[in-house]
């Protein structure tokens, strides 16, 4: 199709027969020429090319050209968006063209075949109308002095141009012959410029060049980048034809496969339905479910076996055949055999073991029940976890731990639709599917810990889990079924429940596990540690004993915990000594006594807090509960020359300061009932100090035992020996109820002391503590300030009632 002056072209330039050397020789050629401006192409000498021409003032300077001589300047323009482009808009440097033939087209149009002929520079533009009129001159190239090294340039050129024509398969395989065919170096040069695929700028920048070496370097330049493009096109359609043709030869096997198989009468995904839909028939299940199976499988049927869809939908197949939807293990409902299995396997965790019981009583008069739904909250090796597996051995079930520590994603709950890649049901369905059986214990393990982010709110997925109104239809996102969970029995286990939102907190029953006692620990370890220990190190009974006084002192002064886990590496540091030296045949002695640990452990890690009778005026006992269990409580005051200022150390928390200050505010306004003179507050500074510094402290229970040592160091009398007290108090003299009773008390027996004083509201907690642990301690009840007073200091104020506090004894035997 020929090219118009206006618009992009689109052709392959052809050549001259005649050379340009040739032509040059014999032509003259006129100092003034009429200018014929081209748009989005370039004509360089020796090129033969049709232009179609549609401007007025191109068409009178073609006509005049080859009315004359046929001889026209040919200038590019430089911005090709102008219409009527003037002097200053066309490049300087062009090519003088020869009007081989002017045509008439059918439409009216005319196209004029030119042959660039020489270069040439426009020196003037001598007029514009009625058309462009030029003074030109022409231009000459600059030979190569070195003849062999342009040689070898333009064959890098030649082999350059064949490699291009093989990869570009709109350019026909004739042009090597063509190119062959080319013996002059200009023109070979002029031709594969103006057949280069770059922009009109570039090409124009060849033309310009004089020295041919330096247009030989450029044309190369051009064509390395043309061929790496084209090579890397090559190598990504080759990759694509490769891809596409392993589908279509991999689609082909497996339709002969399938027909050979057919021929054979074998069709293994006919098989594979089958084996379903037996499994099927054999299962128990509900209507909804087995109605969802069977639509499954006629989906699976009309499903090619080759594409993903169908591994999807055979996997979600299997998954509904291996849940046991109605599938119990029997419940063991010998009660007393229950009962003994718990106490064997647990010391202690008395109310988790009836209510385990009183649920399985239930559950055998009745028939069917709802499984309660448990959270035990304890600190750290109380036995949270193990109790799970005891529960579920004694009641015959299948045992489940799902650790929910650091779970972020409510998708481990619900699971994912199956349409996703690699989609599976949550972790709750997956482990009833491992269990097979729909009414295991279920561990649920840290929930405390249960994460949130961006992801989603796992807690809040928990809440259908553990709602015994909505997990009977317990939705899982993989299944897009409902099912039954109301038959598990779900016990989960915390160490805080400041971390548990609100909502799931209400769903479940709590039971706290407080710490062990030390009693309970040495029966523990008696029990449970030790023959466990001397097991794991390959020892006899005969080979190794840990005495009692051994037992109490690694307790006391090795381990600092609530629960049993440190003591368990203690004792196993002392098997590991022994099966050291019974495997060396190293004499040593059989029982293990208070006498040997440093040996063997190494110095004491803890020393136990204690009490010595003699105490100065301004020094009382108070009990804390901390994380590890109770601890006694020195609370100090002194009193000395200054302006009234208050002064409280020991690392103390802010509610611990509100009770001094609360203690220090009675005292003043009782100074007189307490026979205290008002001006000694005035003239006197006091400081509060509780030992153990770098031990954070905090809590209202301190309360009394403030106000009891500040009363003692104004009025100058000491308390009351062996005495401890905890309680928290109100500007107005009330002693109030505080927690950790149990931890608080076996602190207090641990330490030599005799009474306790408490609030009476902390009465019903005392009893809750076994008689054997509480032995030869008096406990003391109060209402006010003045009975606490009244008994730590023999001071009977007239808000006394004189009654006295509520004493309650118990029979003194010896401790531990």
């Amino acid at each position: 199709m020929p090219v118009q002056s206006d618009d992009e072209p689109d052709f392959v330039p052809l050549f001259s027969l005649e050379e340009e050397e040739e032509a040059k020789q014999g032509e003259v050629f006129p100092d003034t020429l009429p200018i014929l401006p081209l748009k989005n192409t370039v004509l360089f000498p020796g090129i033969v090319t049709p232009i179609t021409i549609g401007r007025d003032k191109s068409i009178r300077a073609v006509q005049k050209a080859y009315e004359d001589d046929r001889f026209i300047g040919v200038l590019s323009q430089r911005d090709v968006k102008i219409e009527a482009p003037e002097a200053l808009d066309l490049y300087e440097i062009g090519t003088i063209a020869r009007v081989l033939k002017l045509l008439k087209m059918p439409d009216g149009s005319t196209t004029a075949i030119l042959q660039g002929r020489k270069r040439f520079r426009l020196e003037e533009m001598l007029s514009e109308d009625p058309y462009m009129l030029g003074q030109i001159s022409t231009i000459e190239y600059t030979q190569p002095k070195h003849k062999l090294e342009f040689r070898a340039l333009l064959s890098s050129i030649r082999d350059a141009a064949k490699q291009i024509i093989e990869l570009s398969p709109q350019i026909p395989s004739e042009a090597v012959v063509m190119l062959k065919n080319i013996t002059n170096d200009n023109f070979l040069l002029n031709f594969i410029a103006s057949n280069l695929n770059i922009k009109v700028e570039e090409k124009q920048a060849i033309l310009e060049i004089n020295h041919l070496k330096d247009k030989a370097n450029r044309i190369l330049q051009h064509m390395d980048s043309e061929l790496q493009l084209l090579e890397l096109k090559d190598q990504i359609e080759a990759k694509v034809r490769n891809d596409i043709e392993k589908q279509q030869r991999d689609y082909f096997l497996s339709q002969q496969l399938k027909t050979i198989q057919e021929e054979l009468g074998q069709n293994p995904q006919e098989d594979e339905i089958n084996a379903l839909l037996e499994r099927a028939a054999k299962k128990k299940w509900p209507p909804n479910v087995l109605e969802t199976f069977h639509r499954e499988v006629n989906k699976l049927r009309r499903v090619n076996p080759q594409i993903a869809e169908y591994a999807i939908g055979l996997t979600y197949l299997e998954t509904l055949l291996d849940l046991p939807w109605q599938e119990f293990t029997k419940d063991n409902f010998d009660l007393k055999r229950v009962k003994a299995v718990l106490d064997k396997d647990h010391y202690g965790l008395t109310k988790v073991k009836e209510r385990i019981l009183e649920h399985l009583a239930v559950l055998k008069l009745k028939g069917d029940m709802k499984a309660p739904i448990l959270c035990l909250i304890g600190p750290p090796g109380v036995g949270k976890t193990s109790l799970g597996q005891s529960i579920a051995r004694a009641l015959n079930r299948k045992y489940i731990r799902m650790s929910l520590g650091g779970l972020h994603d409510e998708a481990e709950i619900r699971g994912h639709r199956k349409t996703y890649i690699g989609a599976m049901p949550g972790r709750i369905v997956q482990s009833l599917k491992k269990a097979k059986a729909g009414n295991p214990v279920f561990i649920l393990d840290e929930i405390d810990k249960v994460g949130k982010d961006f992801r989603g709110d796992p807690s809040s997925a928990l809440l259908e889990v553990l709602d015994p109104e909505q997990n009977t239809t317990f939705y899982d996102n993989y299944l897009e079924l409902e099912y039954d969970l109301s038959k598990v029995l779900f016990i989960a286990t915390a160490n805080s429940l400041s971390t548990i939102q609100p909502a799931l907190l209400d769903r479940m029953e709590m039971i706290n596990i407080s710490g062990y006692s030390r009693e309970e620990k040495v029966e523990i370890a008696k029990r449970h540690l030790i023959p466990e220990q001397r097991k794991e190190h390959g020892l006899k009974p005969n080979q190794i004993k840990i005495s009692t006084r051994a037992l109490v002192d690694i307790i006391r002064f090795y381990t600092a915990e609530s629960g049993v886990r440190n003591l368990n590496r203690e004792i196993g540091s002392v098997m590991r000594n022994v099966a050291k030296k019974v495997a060396m045949e190293e004499p040593y002695e059989v029982t293990v006594k208070p006498e040997h640990l440093h040996s063997i452990l190494g110095p004491t890690k803890f020393d136990a807090e204690s009490y010595s009778e003699q105490q100065a005026p301004g020094v009382a006992i108070g009990l804390a509960w901390t994380s590890v269990g109770g601890e006694i409580l020195f609370i100090e005051s002194s009193v000395n020359k200054g302006s009234g200022r208050l002064q409280l150390t020991g690392n103390l928390g802010d509610v611990m300061k509100e009770s001094a200050s609360t203690a220090l505010s009675y005292i003043k306004a009782h100074a007189s009932d307490l026979n205290i003179d008002l001006e000694k507050f005035d003239k006197s500074d006091i400081h509060i100090h509780v030992p153990e510094g770098a031990i954070p402290k905090d809590g209202p229970s301190a309360g009394v035992t403030m106000l009891t040592a500040l009363t003692s160091v104004f009025t100058g009398k000491p308390v009351k020996p062996f005495l401890a007290m905890t309680g928290e108090i109100t500007l107005r003299g009330k002693v109030l109820p505080v927690g950790g009773i149990k931890e608080k008390i076996l602190a207090a027996k641990r330490a030599g002391l005799k009474e306790v004083l408490l609030c009476r509201e902390n009465e019903k907690h005392v009893a809750e503590i076994e008689e054997e642990y509480i032995k030869g301690l008096t406990f003391r009840y109060v209402d006010n300030m003045s009975e606490v007073l009244a008994l730590a200091l023999g001071i009977v104020s007239p808000m006394s009632n004189g009654t006295g506090a509520k004493v309650k004894k118990k029979k003194k035997v010896e401790t531990v």
